[in-house]
């Protein structure tokens, strides 16, 4: 009986691994909220689990299937021309010799869409976090309030963070194409802030679903004052964390799977803040050859 469910339970999840990875991309653009969970999974506590089958969920509109079927087609075709023309649709030349990029910059609202914000409101907090465009469209100002009062739910014990994350980028239906950031060795920002710190959160596209947690993290502390700063932090900086714990075993940082990068306040202090960021780039400093700042010893040596 024992050996009859374990394979029953096999086949369901055959089934549900088949269904993800092979048949839903092919019929997601059919079908409406049927896109997987990218940014947050949590459930508060005492909130009972959702357990409405996922066929009910999934709302059929023939218009939007057949909008979703030019649109995803006319991304495959730019996805095979930039192909043929050289990585990320550039000259193998400019693509080697390249020594900056702008990789997000703030100049209408379709740019400000490719970002998401959350606090931990999520949690039952009372802290706020808005974006909108800045000063004649030239950069994103990201504002709010920091309230560090915990929820009552029993379980919580830390409160008042926002924090805002660039969507990770999506080719031909629906599949996440990472970037690839290995031609350099430098973040650069141009902010003006508070005074108040933040931290960067740089995430990973993950081998395994274990490693879907795993952050590269670093602080940017911003001056205050009415000047703009050019913030520059190489990624050798950015140190290894795994559900908000950093972790023994660092290593540097995988430049050529990089999902998604985001910026997260939780200072524990109560109060607006304020951040206004004109754009986030990449260089390739030829004078940095640091590949980590942190120490990468064999942890319990074998004597």
């Amino acid at each position: 009986m024992a050996s009859s469910l374990k394979i029953l339970d096999a086949a369901c999840l055959l089934k549900k691994c088949h269904w993800q990875n092979g048949l839903c991309p092919l019929f997601r653009p059919l079908v409406d909220s049927c896109n997987l969970k990218w940014y947050s999974s949590y459930r508060r506590p005492g909130t009972p689990p959702d357990r409405t089958p996922p066929w009910k969920k999934i709302d059929f509109s023939f218009q939007k299937g057949v909008e979703g079927i030019k649109t995803h087609f006319g991304r495959l075709v730019k996805e095979v021309t930039d192909h043929v023309k050289g990585p990320e649709g550039r000259p193998l030349k400019q693509y080697m010799l390249e020594q900056t990029k702008v990789a997000w910059e703030f100049r209408s609202q379709e740019d400000l869409e490719k970002w998401v914000i959350s606090s931990d409101v999520e949690i039952g907090g009372k802290s706020e976090i808005y974006m909108q465009l800045g000063k004649n469209n030239q950069s994103a100002l990201v504002y709010g309030n920091i309230n560090t009062t915990v929820p009552r739910d029993g379980e919580t014990r830390y409160s008042g963070y926002c924090s805002m994350r660039s969507k990770p980028r999506l080719v031909a239906f629906d599949r996440k194409k990472p970037y690839d950031w290995s031609n350099f060795n430098t973040l650069v920002l141009r902010v003006r802030g508070d005074g108040r710190p933040w931290m960067i959160n740089i995430y990973t596209d993950p081998y395994f679903s274990h490693q879907k947690n795993d952050i590269y993290n670093y602080f940017m502390f911003t001056r205050g004052g009415p000047y703009w700063e050019e913030i520059k932090i190489p990624f050798s900086k950015f140190f290894f964390t795994s559900r908000g714990r950093i972790q023994d075993n660092q290593h540097a940082l995988w430049l050529d799977k990089i999902s998604t990068l985001g910026f997260t306040i939780a200072d524990q202090v109560n109060g607006p803040f304020q951040l206004e960021i004109d754009f986030i780039g990449l260089f390739c400093d030829a004078a940095h050859s640091e590949e980590t700042a942190y120490e990468l010893y064999e942890r319990n040596p074998k004597k």
